[in-house]
């Protein structure tokens, strides 16, 4: 008889999204992203941080501050890596992502051809950026749904 305790699709790639978060060195918010095709299979991650060759101890990381001296002009969003990480077509797939995407990223997401958004927090659901997004997605007939929690703990064997 097979397992019945396997996590879901969702809980899967959410916990991919969240485990590339863990690679960012933002001091305040770490954000990943996993994108998926309509088959279930992983097409790309990507993680909040500096863009390549740019060295992350010499950019600054403060939230706070004349615009160039802060993290903002610098970083490249979880979603954005993931998009220009892949090889593959992202026609048609669907991104996990820990953080709703903001309005830059939501450009991206509807240039690439995604047509899901599955997102774990919306702590800046007041923002115009966010506004921004949900209209842009809304326009293109892009979903997007919140990511419940379950209350399942995971174990990863050593």
């Amino acid at each position: 008889m097979k397992r019945t305790d396997y996590i879901s699709w969702d809980e899967y790639f959410m916990g991919i999204a969240l485990l590339s978060a863990q690679r960012s060195k933002d001091p305040n918010t770490q954000v990943g992203a996993c994108i998926v095709s309509d088959e279930n299979k992983i097409l790309s991650v990507g993680y909040n941080g500096m863009p390549i060759g740019c060295n992350d101890d010499e950019t600054p990381w403060e939230r706070e501050g004349s615009r160039l001296e802060t993290k903002y002009p610098y970083v490249c969003h979880a979603e954005l890596n993931a998009i220009l990480n892949s090889a593959a077509s992202l026609k048609g797939g669907r991104v996990y992502v820990s953080l709703f995407p903001c309005n830059e990223c939501a450009k991206a997401i509807i240039q690439s051809g995604i047509k899901e958004i599955i997102y774990l927090s919306d702590k800046y659901a007041d923002s115009d950026d966010t506004k921004a997004s949900k209209k842009m997605f809304d326009m293109v007939g892009i979903t997007y749904r919140q990511y419940i929690l379950t209350n399942r703990t995971v174990t990863l064997p050593l």
